[in-house]
């Protein structure tokens, strides 16, 4: 006889399909959110889920520039699916986010592990 399955509280994520409209650095960005039947939520800020991308100012400003571009050049301008972490905001009242970007062909990309794949950011727990 099999063992029962174990109950695991799974981290809440929820769904949402929206448009990055801005890109504020290199972990920081805008979207327009759809909140479906029609209703969207403009200019909601978002602060990328689990990684840390260096600053825009001080010593690290060079790199920092680096990372806001290559964000820039994933997802500002298009369509992506985006998860918020418990539909909570952080200290700073961003939604905490995962963002994917659908791909012709291909799956979709994590665009928070593709900043870190890039060099551009770092894992962080907080």
């Amino acid at each position: 006889m099999p063992s029962p399955p174990v109950a695991i509280a799974p981290m809440q994520l929820f769904q949402y399909r929206a448009l990055i409209t801005a890109v504020y650095d290199g972990d920081t960005c805008t979207a327009d959110v759809d909140l479906g039947l029609g209703v969207w939520v403009r200019g909601e800020k978002l602060r990328l889920h689990r990684i840390n991308a260096p600053e825009l100012h001080g010593r690290s400003a060079k790199r920092g520039r680096a990372a806001r571009d290559h964000l820039k050049s994933l997802v500002e301008g298009k369509e992506v699916l985006l998860q918020t972490i418990k539909d909570r905001r952080e200290k700073y009242g961003r939604y905490l986010a995962e963002i994917w970007l659908e791909q012709p062909n291909a799956a979709a990309l994590n665009v928070n592990d593709a900043l870190v794949t890039a060099g551009h950011a770092r894992f962080q727990d907080y």
